[in-house]
């Protein structure tokens, strides 16, 4: 069972730390880490940067941090919406304030993108969720067997973020200016119908590409002629 969201307390709710926190997953984001710096930081969460210091070290040690914060987020939000009973409640709270999720996911792009040192560990992290998702849904027949249980959950975790960072120009295809809560309402279904039923009507695709896979490396045989266009070459 899903654990239910908690909305985001208002920023003067909020501790030192945690508005500093927020500020940085804003400005790291936005600008990306190497850009980023300990008194913009500051002076949107409306402090000190001695006391960002004081609180986090470093900007790599602030960094850290926000690793931890946004990783965690996403894998709750991975783990409540891989369940038909709370999924419903899942996109509801996105499509009321999507602001939030979307930080999130451009943080962890910028650190994928950028190559930081958090790359390797979000996309671990995702793809062993995404795994250990899939292996439960095998278990419970919920999902089919797969032949590559490893490289499945790579595939689904780079479909969902790609569906999650869609850039400007895709966006326009689909009549928006930017991604927005409708367009993520409208690729919900062909999201789920390619899941749940998939596209071919038959596996002469999918048998085409194991044998091609399968057979020894080495030259491509020649396409046999005929020999009427063997005489019309002579």
């Amino acid at each position: 069972m899903g654990t239910a969201r908690q909305e985001r307390p208002p920023s003067g709710d909020l501790t030192a730390q945690a508005r500093i926190r927020n500020a940085a997953i804003a400005e790291f984001a936005s600008v990306g880490f190497s850009k980023a710096n300990v008194r913009d930081i500051a002076s949107k969460a409306g402090v000190s940067p001695a006391l960002v210091i004081h609180h986090f070290g470093s900007k790599a040690g602030l960094q850290e941090v926000c690793d931890v914060y946004v990783l965690n987020a996403l894998l709750r939000r991975a783990r409540d919406d891989a369940q038909p009973a709370t999924v419903r409640n899942g996109i509801r709270d996105y499509l009321a304030d999507p602001s939030e999720f979307h930080e999130q996911v451009q943080y962890m792009v910028r650190a994928i993108n950028e190559d930081s040192p958090s790359a390797d560990k979000f996309v671990a992290a995702l793809v062993t969720e995404s795994e250990d998702l899939l292996s439960a849904g095998i278990a419970d027949g919920s999902v089919r067997p797969t032949a590559d249980l490893r490289a499945m959950s790579v595939l689904t975790m780079l479909l969902s973020l790609s569906l999650l960072t869609m850039p400007p120009a895709i966006a326009r295809v689909l009549g928006h200016e930017s991604l927005n809560p409708e367009v993520m309402r409208r690729m919900a279904m062909p999201s789920l119908e390619l899941y749940t039923h998939g596209v071919y009507t038959d596996d002469s695709m999918l048998s085409s590409i194991q044998d091609a896979l399968n057979d020894p490396p080495g030259p491509t045989p020649a396409v046999p002629t005929t020999e009427t266009e063997g005489n019309e070459n002579d």
